[in-house]
């Protein structure tokens, strides 16, 4: 009986651990992903605290909310199947809810500095990080909590679960070592999932203890390693603890062409671009992109994307598929879908600011795999019917990389004088058309507490966001073209990876 009540926590911690997982990977704090669901946040609470099983509803819920790809579904099948197997007659707590120590009465980490670097060579990703812990606690320290999470095609999280359900990621593949202050550490497992690790890194080995004691300060280092087959191209550092300063490189092959740029996100604002630029260096063996920033907000997280450039390192494109073609493949809705020619609802806000994150949330992982497949030296936008949500919202990149979120948005005021130029539309990507458009313009949007904002936009950026703000309207740019001009073949457009003129 013991054995079936621990098979039962287990099936009960695994779906704590999963739901958690998509939860940060999301950004949601428990009360923002009960606003999200329809629960309140004092059931998420419990959930996560092992203290009640989730019901059938909410597990669907969540996952469609998370975007979990039915991960969490199969979790909640394999916990009611265990629970129907095996019923107790009192709810255990799992694994997962345990507490962690660092946040435990009387202990408390600072993370002085933390140095996170990330290697692409030889078809193997290789991962190190060094964090310098002060204890500022009264309880002395004795292990540390490290997550591993793989996600190899962000924004869809159905390909990336079956991938690892085919194929997990395996320890051996992980290869972790870690050690304090010279000492090596041992380590014990937490969860092990297809996808995501959970690792106690202990402050001891064969030879003895070493705790961080209060007011002490040390450094910790692990590495690990994993498959590029079975990387994303991203890669992300989560403010779990204060941290004084966070610094990150990573480092690509050159002869891939590597660019690079960076967004980050907390569990109360949109995503936006890092605040200072990434540097970049070159030895022509190897591209260096590096970015540090001090005092981060605790719980933000800092994403690193990249993609590649040169031919040879297209992932996931097929040669004989068209532009519109790979579009598609990715998720884009294309022309002929009525979606795309319907004014899309305005947003209630504040009163829907966790729906606006959301859409927000899943237009920047598309924009990200869009910008996987294809080059875009003049920026580039999506607009939230391009992914099958008919809401006002878009978001436009801008060539220098600053992303620009615009929710129901209208341009209220434009200038005389025009240009005429030519767009490409990620819905009918096999065309570029001329379009005539002002030259500058007013916008007038809100933020997701419900401000609002005019905003003036001019040049190349306004032709972005004009183009984007006619999707929510229901226009594509064929009807801003002049009834004289008709679009071209992409085979005939000499302007990709060129800057719009001037």
């Amino acid at each position: 009986m013991n054995q079936d009540r621990e098979q039962l926590s287990e099936e009960h911690a695994a779906f704590v651990a999963e739901l958690r997982h998509w939860r940060e990977v999301a950004g949601y704090s428990q009360k923002a992903l009960a606003g999200l669901v329809g629960y309140t946040p004092s059931y998420i609470s419990k959930v996560e605290g092992g203290t009640i099983v989730p019901s059938r509803d909410f597990a669907e819920s969540a996952d469609r909310g998370l975007k979990a790809g039915q991960a969490l579904i199969r979790r909640w099948r394999d916990l009611h199947a265990a629970t129907q197997a095996h019923p107790a007659p009192t709810q255990r707590r799992p694994e997962a809810a345990v507490p962690d120590p660092q946040t435990a009465p009387g202990t408390a980490l600072v993370v002085e500095h933390e140095h996170a670097e990330l290697t692409l060579a030889d078809g193997v990703y290789r991962t190190r990080v060094r964090r310098l812990l002060r204890n500022i606690g009264t309880e002395p320290v004795t292990r540390y909590l490290v997550r591993i999470a793989v996600d190899r095609y962000p924004g869809d999280p159905e390909r990336s679960n079956q991938l690892y359900r085919n194929n997990p990621l395996t320890w051996e593949e992980v290869n972790l070592t870690a050690q304090c202050a010279g000492e090596p550490m041992a380590w014990t497992i937490m969860h092990d999932r297809d996808a995501f690790k959970e690792v106690w890194l202990q402050f001891e080995n064969q030879d003895g203890r070493f705790p961080l004691y209060p007011g002490e300060e040390r450094w910790i280092e692990y590495v690990y390693t994993v498959p590029a087959h079975k990387w994303g191209p991203w890669w992300q550092r989560a403010i779990r603890l204060p941290t004084r300063r966070l610094s990150l490189s990573l480092t690509l092959p050159a002869d891939l062409d590597p660019v690079a740029w960076g967004t980050e996100t907390s569990m109360t604002a949109e995503p936006s671009a890092f605040r200072t630029p990434i540097a970049r260096e070159s030895d022509g063996e190897n591209v260096t992109f590096t970015w540090a920033t001090s005092e981060p907000p605790l719980h933000t997280r800092f994403r690193i994307a990249w993609r590649f450039k040169a031919a040879t390192a297209k992932e996931d494109q097929v040669d004989t598929l068209t532009p519109s073609d790979q579009m598609q493949q990715i998720g884009i809705v294309q022309e002929g879908d009525p979606i795309l020619t319907t004014e899309a609802r305005r947003f209630d806000l504040p009163a829907e600011s966790e729906d606006a994150r959301r859409v927000i949330a899943q237009m920047s992982s598309m924009m990200e795999r869009a910008a996987q497949v294809h080059e875009f030296a003049k920026g580039m936008g999506i607009a939230a019917p391009q992914i099958g949500i008919s809401r006002n919202a878009s978001l436009v990149r801008t060539p220098d990389g600053q992303i620009i979120v615009l929710l129901n948005a209208r341009v209220i005021a434009e200038t005389a004088d025009t240009d005429e130029q030519y767009e490409g539309c990620l819905s009918f990507f096999d065309v570029r058309g001329m379009v005539p458009r002002p030259h500058g313009i007013e916008v007038e949007h809100q933020d997701v507490d419900g401000t609002t904002r005019i905003t003036a936009f001019t040049g190349g950026v306004a032709r972005l966001v004009q183009h984007e703000i006619d999707h929510v309207y229901g226009l594509l740019y064929r009807a801003r073209m002049r009834d004289s001009v008709s679009p071209i073949p992409v085979s005939q457009y000499k302007g990709t990876g060129k800057p719009w003129s001037q």
